[in-house]
């Protein structure tokens, strides 16, 4: 072997060991990121495990008729949670029939009809994701100084769930536009071959096939809105009401009423919040697990 086949076959062989090297210190990195990720999901669920089974601890107890049919009240054997059940529903109606439709329409028109070279589109798009990452505080503030005050609607469960959907708008419409961008534009241009208008594809064919997804978008977004307090106590929400709401009344919800319990020293209204907490809880676990059937029952591969 001469010399320039020794100086060939010795860079080969270096080229070698650093390819080696840089698979094992990538497979290191890896471990180290997996066990790091596996660390914190533990620790994420231990917290969320041992939270749970003290509220359950604290509110199974107090989990009874008396927290469904009473209304909140100074004497903890006669309070319950009845007006703030029935303004949490009242919310979440009004969330259903006010901002979900505008949300899903706004991403329908977005994705499908816009001209996607104007400005102002972009404009519009950029402020939707912006919104999305705005603290609810901020909507509150934007309540109390629009609503509230400047439509004169005044503290009233109307004012304070419009606020909620105007807070929830930006997920629904970003979740809805994902959802839309999964359809295939075979699905789009097969329905236009056939003579359909683009309205008549995008009601009759694009929208059906992306149910899963604003489903499940739309769910999460009310979710997290049934579950704020910040916006609400801006607009003027009440801590103690001991009639049952309506749409133009004053109001209390349940996270608002979980806090002034929480806040109180006697143990029987630590109990309470718990059995609130665990209410609240099952309203939420029960949309989204509705979010999760309509999601297995429509999605489609393709």
């Amino acid at each position: 072997m001469n010399a320039a086949s020794r100086i060939a076959a010795d860079h080969a062989g270096r080229a070698v060991n650093r390819q080696l090297a840089g698979r094992r210190n990538r497979s290191l990195a890896a471990t180290i990121f997996l066990l790091y990720l596996l660390l914190s999901t533990a620790i994420g669920l231990i917290a969320l495990a041992v939270l749970l089974v003290t509220i359950l601890q604290d509110g199974l107890p107090y989990l009874d008729v008396m927290l469904f049919e009473n209304a909140p009240s100074a004497n903890p054997d006669r309070a319950g949670a009845r007006p703030a059940i029935i303004a949490s529903v009242l919310v979440a109606v009004v969330l259903l029939a006010t901002a979900l439709p505008i949300a899903i329409g706004t991403a329908v028109y977005l994705e499908e009809f816009a001209p996607r070279d104007s400005r102002i589109i972009r404009l519009i798009e950029l402020n939707i994701q912006n919104l999305a990452a705005v603290p609810s505080i901020i909507f509150g503030i934007l309540g109390l100084a629009f609503l509230v005050r400047g439509l004169d609607l005044g503290p009233v469960l109307l004012a304070g769930a419009l606020i909620l959907g105007l807070q929830m708008l930006p997920t629904v419409i970003i979740a809805a536009r994902e959802a839309l961008r999964a359809v295939p534009d075979t699905v789009r241009q097969g329905g236009m071959a056939l003579g359909a208008t683009r309205w008549q594809v995008v009601w009759r064919e694009v929208l059906p096939a992306a149910i899963p997804g604003i489903a499940t978008g739309s769910i999460l977004g009310m979710s997290r809105a049934i579950g704020e307090t910040a916006p609400l106590l801006m607009v003027g929400a009440a801590t103690f009401v001991s009639f049952n709401p309506g749409l133009l009344t004053q109001y209390t919800v349940l996270p608002i009423l979980i806090y002034q319990w929480i806040k109180l020293p006697q143990d029987a209204f630590q109990g309470l919040a718990a059995a609130a907490i665990i209410v609240l809880l099952v309203i939420l676990v029960t949309m989204n697990g509705f979010a999760i059937w309509l999601r297995n029952r429509y999605e489609r591969k393709w």
